[in-house]
């Protein structure tokens, strides 16, 4: 299996998700700039946070337009496993892979600590390592992770079975719209979350609870592929 791990001016979390990658399922992972007109090769793509262009006019409102912006729609429309993390959610929601969009925080302060979230939906590519309303701790780091959308929106999201995390109970930190921490989109598989996997996949980072989403990726893969599957 092959990841890209796409890098914008003011990506900075580019390396913890090829690390992530590297050390817990071992597979294949390239840096790709975000020049780049073809992702053809790849099986699964991390769009990663930081600061892309600068977080200049909204979160990821520039880096939609890159080059590599195209060959990631390609790729989703492919049935090809995308996941956005904080930034990276910012902008496939700003260009138009997953509804709804991310705005200040409550309170109007960056927040970066280990949060709480439970897994709503488990059946999904990124989420068939969980099981369904485990807690998990995966930690956030960001200004603008206030989930919002219109209520047309958040009823097909309850519908479709798209909302794949929530802040647990009362752990909101940002005043996402019903706690909501990511979401996918209707065929699953294209999924956006504020909270950084890739941050949790040793305890010596505080947690090991972002693994699963790694090993279900590749658990994923090999079973749409029929390969064997040794643990």
């Amino acid at each position: 299996m092959k990841f890209a791990v796409i890098v914008f001016p003011g990506s900075n979390c580019d390396i913890d998700c090829y690390k992530a990658v590297e050390d817990t399922i071992g597979q294949e992972v390239e840096y790709v700039w975000h020049t780049a007109t073809d992702l053809s090769k790849f099986d699964a793509i991390l769009v990663p946070g930081g600061f892309s262009y600068g977080d200049y006019l909204r979160c990821g409102a520039i880096a939609q337009f890159a080059s590599v912006m195209d060959e990631i729609k390609k790729a989703a429309e492919a049935g090809k496993y995308i996941l956005g993390i904080c930034n990276g959610f910012q902008i496939l929601t700003e260009a138009g892979l997953l509804p709804g969009a991310l705005i200040r925080n409550n309170g109007m302060k960056f927040r970066c600590h280990q949060t709480q979230l439970e897994v709503v939906n488990n059946s999904n590519v990124f989420t068939n390592q969980y099981a369904p309303g485990e807690l998990i701790n995966i930690p956030i780091a960001h200004g603008e992770g206030n989930y919002f959308c219109d209520d047309a929106t958040l009823a097909q999201l309850k519908a479709n079975n798209q909302i794949v995390f929530r802040y647990a109970g009362d752990t909101n930190p940002n005043g996402s719209l019903e706690n909501i921490a990511g979401i996918s989109n209707e065929r699953g598989n294209v999924v956006g979350m504020m909270p950084h996997p890739e941050r949790a996949v040793d305890q010596l980072l505080g947690s090991e609870d972002g693994k699963r989403m790694f090993t279900s990726i590749l658990n994923a893969w090999r079973e749409q592929h029929g390969a064997a599957i040794n643990g």
